[in-house]
């Protein structure tokens, strides 16, 4: 069985100023493995400044890691040149944020998608080129009448969205990096996103990895789930598990966070303890915000097998079985 991606001890340090320079780690030793034949939604998850979106820049190829590897089907990204290089541009695309940055609005619908079928040579005629374009605004639930010939301003932020979802559609990709695609989205729209990006893993065989600050998202498109803090991976296993019985306590406070439609259940009741600095980095990123914290946690916990789909980096789960970083993926449903 061969592997689509894979990445290999993976960190991303930052160095921050000139004469007292100080490294800043926006991703630490971070290890997953996606099938090639079992498309699957991975959910990368946390607050502000956890490593999300580097990640995902890491992914894209649009910065190299400090150390690690990440390999695309069998090769290391950064030493990709010529057509190797141009293939991976088509087969991993992104989806952003902001709907509506992508767009120029001196231009069209159709311009955002006929540069990609020039750049990559999708098809020999214009009618070749706008028959490909309307069947990928048919596969993200649009109508190609409604859509093309019309200016950005003239279409809602969840439409505009999904043509950037169809625009990486048209290039046949084997993994989306979905990077917070419905925050900057009415509510009201969120599902019909969420559920297009379903619809591209179930019947287009697209992986996809969907980074977010929002479980509710997670939980409804996701099977699994991975949890970030300050580069480190908290917690990881199948969504259902960590948002219902979290095993650490970062994702716990995440999860008390959720403003669930319950009103017998109180909203915030796990305490908020104010940031400090973290500390050595030898230690638990999160003792200092931590509820929980003891004299071990000055040292940086290994991850702890809590059950057969589920780990956290945690000592208050110091009598489960540790797992290395390189076997995580196995406790992740598909």
């Amino acid at each position: 069985m061969s592997n689509l991606l894979e990445l290999k001890n993976v960190s991303k340090v930052y160095q921050r100023g000139l004469i007292n320079s100080k490294a800043n780690v926006a991703l630490r030793d971070i290890s997953l493995t996606l099938r090639e034949d079992e498309p699957t939604i991975l959910t990368v998850a946390g607050e502000s400044g956890s490593g999300k979106t580097t990640l995902a820049m890491l992914l894209l190829g649009f910065i190299t890691p400090t150390t690690g590897e990440i390999i695309y089907r069998g090769q290391n990204i950064t030493t990709l040149h010529g057509k190797d290089r141009l293939a991976y541009r088509r087969e991993v695309q992104a989806v952003f944020q902001d709907p509506f940055a992508v767009f120029n609005p001196f231009y069209t619908v159709d311009h955002l998608l006929t540069v990609p079928i020039k750049r990559f040579k999708l098809a020999s005629t214009k009618a070749e080129a706008r028959n490909r374009m309307e069947e990928a605004l048919s596969a993200v639930g649009l109508r190609p009448e409604d859509i093309l010939g019309r200016f950005p301003h003239q279409l809602s932020g969840g439409q505009r969205q999904r043509i950037n979802v169809a625009r990486a559609l048209l290039l046949k990709p084997r993994l989306l990096i979905a990077d917070e695609p419905v925050s900057m989205v009415d509510a009201s729209l969120r599902a019909n996103i969420l559920e297009t990006l379903r619809n591209l893993q179930r019947d287009h065989g697209v992986s996809i990895i969907y980074i977010t600050h929002d479980l509710t998202t997670a939980y409804h498109i996701a099977k699994s789930i991975i949890v970030l803090y300050r580069g480190g991976v908290m917690e990881a296993g199948d969504v259902d598990a960590v948002i219902k019985d979290p095993q650490h306590p970062y994702t716990k406070l995440l999860v008390d966070s959720i403003p669930w439609p319950n009103l017998d259940q109180r909203w915030g009741e796990t305490p908020i303890i104010a940031r400090e600095d973290g500390g050595p980095d030898g230690g638990c990123p999160f003792r200092t915000r931590c509820p929980n914290a003891m004299d071990i946690c000055t040292t940086r916990p290994p991850l702890y097998q809590t059950s057969p789909m589920q780990a956290a980096a945690c000592y208050l789960h110091d009598k489960k079985p540790e797992i290395v970083a390189q076997r995580l993926t196995e406790l992740l449903p598909v």
